[in-house]
């Protein structure tokens, strides 16, 4: 089953959350939710967010304001939410790199739909891209499943590949040893099991598997992926 996505709602009318959360949830959403620019700002920093419905006239700093500081370092897919529908608006929010904008007359399942359809059509545009995980001397090709290192083919074990597949595609993320365990082990196994299984991974794609670059232990706590 595919991971659901998730959505941030901004907007200052709780009611209007309220009964946008229930629709997406309905539709198997993750949905978080922010009344101010300021709180969804650091939702956005602490959460994988897919797409964000984006309230334009907001108490403090509006969603024009946010979107542009969003542009700034992420395509996340930005539908502006309105109460306004006239052009200047409109042509202002998909200026500053909004996917949609959407009138609050708009009925739910209306809103809805258009979240659907925006993340279809990044979805669409980023597969190609996505479908090669490039760390420079490292190179991840998903749909082969095949790994590079310093253009030679490594290989690796399938659990070898999903361990690395998994670190590479959430770089700087640490992963627990529990979460480890649960992924791929169905939580059966202790900490030597993954250390095993990780050791064999930095021989075939470390410069010097004794002093890692790319998966790095946090001490105490786990592993994560530097990049290269």
């Amino acid at each position: 089953m595919a991971e659901a996505q998730t959505v941030l709602v901004v907007d200052d009318d709780r009611s209007i959350v309220e009964l946008l959360r229930d629709f997406l949830e309905h539709e198997q959403f993750n949905v978080i939710t922010a009344c101010d620019a300021d709180h969804a700002w650091g939702l956005f920093q602490q959460h994988e967010v897919d797409c964000i419905v984006l309230d334009i006239m907001m108490p403090g700093e509006n969603g024009f304001e946010l979107c542009r500081r969003l542009r700034k370092d992420s395509d996340v897919p930005v539908l502006f939410l309105s109460a306004r529908s006239d052009d200047v608006d409109k042509i202002r929010g998909l200026t500053l790199g909004g996917d949609d904008y959407i009138v609050k007359t708009a009925s739910p399942g209306e809103i809805v739909a258009r979240v659907k359809a925006v993340l279809r059509r990044t979805s669409t545009r980023k597969s190609a891209a996505e479908s090669i995980l490039d760390y420079g001397r490292l190179r991840i090709h998903l749909t082969a499943r095949e790994v590079t290192v310093n253009g030679e083919i490594a290989v690796l074990t399938p659990k070898e590949y999903d361990l690395l597949r998994l670190f590479a595609e959430h770089p700087r993320q640490v992963f627990s040893y529990e979460q480890l365990l649960d992924k791929f082990w169905d939580g059966v196994g202790d900490k030597h099991t993954i250390r095993v299984h990780l050791s064999r991974l930095r021989e075939k794609i470390e410069v010097d598997p004794n002093q890692p670059q790319l998966l790095v232990n946090v001490w105490g706590v786990g592993y994560r992926f530097e990049g290269g």
